[in-house]
């Protein structure tokens, strides 16, 4: 036999990294788990507790404490006495606090590493070179963003205890995701780790007091998702949720009309595209690392593939060689590609989805993997010929489960990659880098990788569009998730206003039909020729200022504040033709050969209800801002004015309703194609549980006295960012300069 014969029959022996540190720790802690709470371990005497499973063998490596009432309450009241103090230590020695745990993290990186693949069931070459690095990274970034943020969120304070529930598939990573922007914008915290994948958490408990961080600052309270519903409740002002969007729309609805902050990363059914003129070997390379990696378990998976017609075939070779090499094992082994399935729950679930995509049409390949003898494995998965309604094409499996769809053209590739509820992320493939860059800017994703996928880093804001949830986590968007303006603080507080009954059905529908036909023309102009209009706009109103004047006098107010409100609205809409083309996306320092930019990108339909005063202000001050951003508007403003915004406005993406703008806000909050609703009218918990229903954006103002006079917060950059959300697309360049 030859040299080259034996390198191609030669196969791997197992390597399994050495588990004894770990194990050393759990017997430690007798391998029974209580909470951390006010700096302390608390371990309820009569506590349920709840078994912490190996994926990948099925042993029992510790029990965790259920987290009741009585707990999270602590919790919570520890995280409240601690929250001024740590509000009130400097950035810079905050910043310190950080760097500490990001040095201790890597101390630990052994232990973590082994820890975190036992209890997950992932590969130990994954947790060691991704999610212990990854980690690290986050604590030290925004450890500088501590140091900064005096210079750099002037005016701004900590939003004050933050509930944060974690998911299972990246359980410390996750933990740096979210403990780390909280505490640098001087946050403190009761986390709930997921009840599959609680320990590392727990040992990250320990380095919180190895740091020297001040009790109460950080707590952790564990159990299943009945703790976590008790954490939603309780006396905390945000959640920071990732994970299902069943469970965000629940957790939003939950806390509808309470003023509770919240951001929500949720579920996805990202699209990996794949264009005739793209680089076959290296899309492969990218699509196994995009829904094989973690198992499949990841948010983000590329588990939609949509390959150009002619090249299909091609391409579904390679990935099926590629399939077929995987490498399944115990997650300790060093020589393994993939590792176990969380927990047998989510195994059978993958199983149910896989076997309705079949019974509905589907065909299926299962590559010849060899599995291990036991614990919870599922084999790499190919399906093709699912229609576009099929479960798997639709729905997140969490699974290493890939769909296949083909296209003929590049309008049928971006129509067959938006058809989804959700919009987390994406992968674009193509040599072309215009056409990537035209498509990356169609789709309606967070986050978009031109030819490469699952590219993350601390300085670049990750989260989703859609159903895929909102806010960011990472980077300065990321950071503005755990800050409010001072002067929002200051507001009066109104009483809540009772549900109306009615509202213009009919009308509504109308608007919104034509606000969506409208919306993407206005979208691609020029940002520059919308401010134009809007300036047109503003003149029309000079000229008219003197009626307007008289009709606001009509309606009560003196000639005087009539005259200012009359001035102002014209100032408004100057200020926001002004910014237009002047509010910029960024280019994030990433590590990367090539640029990664976040663009600013409207809505689309955006509805507004205005508020019973500032009759002439309220309603020009938002619909300019929203048209300047790229957003269609639907706008129920007062009586008064209803006839002259439809003037004012008329030939624009506009559509005034007339009638109640509370019950008509209801409406709007309920309505499947308006995609965010700014609303100043009516009952606020009502709107924000209807809104969950396509998980819509608010911004319900009608709780607070907004100075409609005084533009800090209803004008400028501030009401821009409200119009927008971030899209970050990442484009390599490749390495022969």
């Amino acid at each position: 036999m030859s040299v080259k014969d034996k390198l191609q029959t030669m196969d791997y022996e197992v390597s399994l990294e050495s588990r004894a540190a770990a194990d050393a720790w759990l017997d430690g802690h007798k391998r029974r788990f209580g909470h951390f709470i006010g700096g302390k371990w608390v371990k309820p005497a009569k506590a349920q507790m709840l078994p912490s499973f190996a994926p990948a063998t099925g042993e029992v490596l510790a029990e965790i404490a259920v987290g009741t009432k009585a707990e999270v309450t602590a919790a919570t009241k520890a995280a409240r006495a601690a929250q001024k103090d740590w509000a009130k230590t400097s950035g810079h020695k905050r910043a310190a606090y950080l760097r500490a745990l990001a040095r201790l993290i890597e101390k630990h990186a052994g232990v973590l590493a082994v820890l975190e693949a036992l209890d997950n069931g992932k590969p130990i070459r994954e947790t060691t070179n991704v999610d212990i690095p990854a980690s690290v990274q986050h604590f030290d970034h925004h450890a500088g963003w501590a140091e900064l943020i005096e210079a750099e969120f002037p005016g701004h304070e900590p939003v004050g205890v933050a509930g944060q529930i974690i998911p299972w598939n990246f359980p410390l990573l996750m933990v740096a995701w979210k403990v780390a922007p909280a505490l640098a914008a001087g946050n403190t915290i009761v986390l709930k780790p997921a009840e599959f994948t609680s320990l590392t958490a727990l040992y990250f408990a320990e380095l919180v007091i190895a740091a020297g961080l001040p009790d109460g600052v950080v707590n952790i309270v564990t159990g299943p998702g009945e703790t976590g519903a008790l954490l939603v409740d309780a006396d905390v002002d945000k959640i920071a949720f990732t994970g299902s969007t069943e469970v965000g729309k629940l957790i939003r609805r939950r806390i509808a009309g309470t003023g509770k902050h919240l951001t929500l990363e949720l579920g996805g059914k990202s699209p990996f595209i794949v264009f005739d003129d793209a680089d076959l070997d290296a899309a492969a390379d990218g699509l196994a690392d995009a829904i094989w990696f973690n198992q499949g378990e990841s948010c983000c998976a590329g588990s939609r593939l949509l390959v150009q017609e002619g090249i299909a075939g091609r391409l579904l070779e390679k990935v099926k060689a590629r399939m077929a090499a995987i490498r399944i094992g115990h997650s300790l082994d060093k020589t393994v590609d993939m590792g176990a399935i969380v927990d047998p729950v989510q195994l059978e679930r993958i199983k149910r989805m896989v076997a309705e995509g079949t019974t509905d049409g589907a065909k299926v390949w299962h590559a010849p993997c060899v599995l291990p003898a036991e614990g919870c494995y599922y084999t790499p998965t190919l399906v093709t010929e699912a229609g576009t309604a099929n479960i798997l094409m639709q729905e997140e499996v969490f699974g290493p489960v890939l769909s296949v769809l083909t296209f003929r053209t590049q309008k049928e590739a971006v129509a067959l990659a938006n058809n989804s509820r959700y919009g987390l992320a994406a992968s674009v493939w193509s040599e072309t880098v215009s056409r990537a860059l035209e498509v990356a800017a169609a789709l309606k994703a967070g986050a978009v990788w031109v030819n490469g996928a699952s590219m993350f880093d601390a300085s670049v804001g990750f989260g989703g569009m859609r159903e895929s949830g909102f806010g960011r986590e990472g980077g300065r968007e990321g950071m503005t998730a755990y800050l409010v303006p001072k002067a929002e603080r200051k507001l009066k507080d109104l009483k809540a206003e009772a549900a109306p009954i009615g509202g213009n059905a009919k009308d509504i529908d109308a608007a919104v039909e034509a606000a969506a036909g409208a919306q993407a023309a206005w979208a691609v102009k020029a940002a520059a020729e919308r401010g134009t209009v809007l300036r047109r706009i503003a003149e029309t109103l000079e000229a008219r200022a003197d009626d307007f004047a008289r009709k606001l006098e009509a309606a009560g107010e003196s000639r005087k504040a009539a005259k200012a409100e009359v001035a102002t609205a014209i100032r408004r809409l100057f200020t926001a033709a002004a910014l237009a083309d002047k509010f910029d996306g960024v280019v994030h320092t990433a590590p990367l050969r090539g640029v990664a930019f976040a663009m600013n990108e409207p809505f689309g339909v955006l509805g507004i209800a205005c508020p019973p005063e500032a009759l002439l202000i309220a309603p020009v001050t938002l619909t300019a801002h929203a048209l300047a951003a790229g957003n269609a508007v639907v706008l129920v403003p007062g009586a008064v004015l209803a006839g002259d915004m439809k003037a004012l406005f008329a030939g624009l993406p506009v559509n005034v309703v007339t009638g109640n703008p509370a019950a008509n806000a209801l409406l709007l909050a309920r309505h499947a194609m308006v995609d965010a609703l700014w609303s100043f009218a009516g009952d606020r918990a009502a709107q924000e549980a209807a809104a969950a229903d396509n998980m819509k954006r608010t911004w319900a103002g009608m709780t607070k006295a907004w100075d409609w006079k005084n533009g800090s917060l209803t004008s400028g950059k501030a009401l821009m960012e409200r119009a927008t959300e971030v899209k970050n697309i990442w484009v390599p360049w490749g390495d022969q300069n």
